[in-house]
């Protein structure tokens, strides 16, 4: 089956082996694929579908990836986690920072050139049965990085 695709707010950090996403998934019940996948799934497009709105976080590595639900993660924490990882990027000096989005991911920045490397953080909330994990992303150039931030920020919006 081919991948649903989704709409929603989604920030992705990393590359396409090794990322860290905050994401709040839209699916559309009347999506061909959405509907096929709620088929196979034997439940109602509008079941599969859920609630929405809920904040997730994901990862992916050369060994696996794995994600959960933040369900007490407001659009609002998720703008100010963006907006305090773009001040950060200003590198107004050159030193290491660490932007939290709550106790479930820490991202520790260093100037890496014109990029920016991070490493990645996750520690899972208290139920799930993921292990915390330290992941290390590939570097992104900085207008790149400010880019995707200002870009997220206005899909909250």
């Amino acid at each position: 089956m081919s991948p649903i695709g989704m709409g929603g707010p989604a920030l992705f950090i990393g590359d396409d082996s090794t990322y860290v996403a905050l994401v709040r998934p839209e699916l559309d019940p009347a999506d061909p694929e959405v509907r096929e996948a709620a088929a196979e799934a034997g439940v109602s497009p509008e079941e599969f579908v859920g609630p929405g709105g809920v904040w997730a976080l994901m990862w992916d590595e050369e060994d696996g990836g794995g994600g959960f639900e933040l369900p007490g993660l407001r659009d609002a924490d998720a703008d100010d986690f963006a907006e305090r990882l773009l001040a950060e990027l200003s590198f107004a000096e050159a030193e290491p920072f660490t932007v939290e989005a709550g106790p479930v991911l820490s991202l520790e920045g260093r100037p890496a050139g014109d990029d920016c490397a991070f490493l990645a953080r996750i520690t899972p909330p208290e139920g799930e049965e993921v292990p915390a994990l330290t992941l290390e992303l590939t570097p992104e150039t900085v207008d790149t990085l400010r880019a995707d931030l200002e870009e997220f920020r206005r899909s909250l919006a």
